[in-house]
């Protein structure tokens, strides 16, 4: 019965937000289907408005949320804001941000981690697997 619980978590649940479908694309593609090898498959969440995120990162099944920081008209930067002072026990946040000058602004949005424009695959997948590793699930063994 318990393998039934694994196997429901058999996956990592990555919210992408911004309001611009190539940014999303641009992400997932970037990311593919697992950042490292040691990790399970991802699913993905795609959003489009600030109302969706919300709601997704409200109903807790989110294991990181990637914000565009440069979205309109909510840039991903005062979302990740407001669900850090909100949700508690907040998932991680990754905001991608317009230059790397603004890292200053993803720290006062208390953001674990901010990637630069255009995205980097690999320092994406390097920041994503950071902040998703102690979010695995802990592996038992009965040997």
């Amino acid at each position: 019965m318990s393998d039934s619980k694994a196997g429901s978590k058999a996956r990592l649940r990555v919210l992408v937000y911004s309001d611009d479908v190539h940014v999303r694309e641009q992400v997932i593609l970037a990311l593919g289907r697992r950042p490292h090898p040691d990790f399970p498959e991802l699913e993905y969440v795609e959003v489009a408005t600030e109302p969706v995120v919300l709601q997704n990162m409200d109903a807790g099944s989110i294991d990181l949320a990637i914000l565009d920081g440069e979205a309109v008209p909510a840039g991903g930067m005062g979302i990740a804001k407001q669900l850090k002072d909100e949700i508690y026990r907040c998932p991680p946040i990754l905001v991608l941000i317009g230059r790397p000058q603004d890292a200053w602004l993803a720290t006062w949005s208390r953001a674990e981690a901010a990637v630069p424009h255009p995205i980097d695959p690999v320092r994406l997948a390097e920041a994503v697997t950071d902040l998703l590793r102690p979010r695995l699930p802990a592996t038992t063994s009965t040997a």
